[in-house]
């Protein structure tokens, strides 16, 4: 069983070993040390969190404004975790509380398209695995990314600072695709975080402010029904 978790999280590992070596390039020329982006990974195993953080870091943001930043962005684990724990109902919870703590958006994905697993014999051996295969895989790759920032050309790795942002779009666009309405959230979130700075306020928390009254405006934008416009 913890074989056939392990396979199933291999595709994982092909999507995040590339995004986990530019972190650990871009968390080493923003300061940190390997051992500190190397630790963050094992601690927190969010991507577009750590991604954040790393931005906000470089831009001089304190360790408070990081922490609600990413609790904001990070809100939508809560859920995962809810739907994680009610589907695995033949599991015990205390195998099932310290899985919920790998979950991410493929982990999730992941465990979502294999259900059946959940009714079988030691089927906690299964998401177990899974879920530990990406966690080491990301861990492994923010370590080796961040031992690689210190020997590739200066120039290649300046350059790996536009995946920040292709991060973000990547995150972005399925949702628009989804919601079109999703746009004028992101735009307010965009706006919101442009005035604040333009009025003096740090950019860490202006990137706070942004994403709670972005997310905010969702309840007015978004009708109940998610219908796109």
């Amino acid at each position: 069983m913890a074989r056939r978790g392990a396979a199933a999280g291999f595709p994982i590992v092909l999507g995040y070993l590339p995004v986990a070596l530019t972190y650990g390039v871009l968390a080493g020329q923003s300061g940190m040390s390997i051992s500190e982006l190397t630790l963050m990974s094992v601690l927190v195993f969010a991507g577009a969190a750590q991604f954040l953080a790393v931005s906000m870091i470089s831009a001089g943001a304190g360790a408070i404004e990081i922490i609600i930043a990413a609790f904001v962005l990070n809100f939508r684990h809560f859920v995962m975790s809810l739907s994680f724990m009610n589907r695995l109902k033949e599991i015990t919870f205390r195998a099932k509380l310290p899985m919920s703590l790998g979950l991410t958006d493929e982990t999730f994905t992941m465990s979502s398209l294999h259900k059946k697993e959940a009714k079988e014999k030691y089927g906690a051996y299964f998401y177990a695995s899974l879920i530990l295969t990406a966690y080491l895989s990301w861990v492994g790759g923010s370590f080796v990314g961040g031992a690689l920032g210190d020997v590739i050309p200066s120039r290649l790795s300046e350059s790996m600072g536009v995946a920040l942002y292709a991060m973000f779009i990547g995150l972005l666009i399925p949702s628009v695709k989804k919601h079109h309405r999703i746009v004028f959230i992101a735009l307010i979130a965009m706006t919101v975080n442009f005035i604040l700075q333009a009025w003096g306020m740090s950019e860490g928390w202006s990137i706070v402010a942004g994403t709670l009254l972005g997310g905010l405006s969702g309840v007015w934008i978004l009708d109940d029904e998610g219908e796109d416009i």
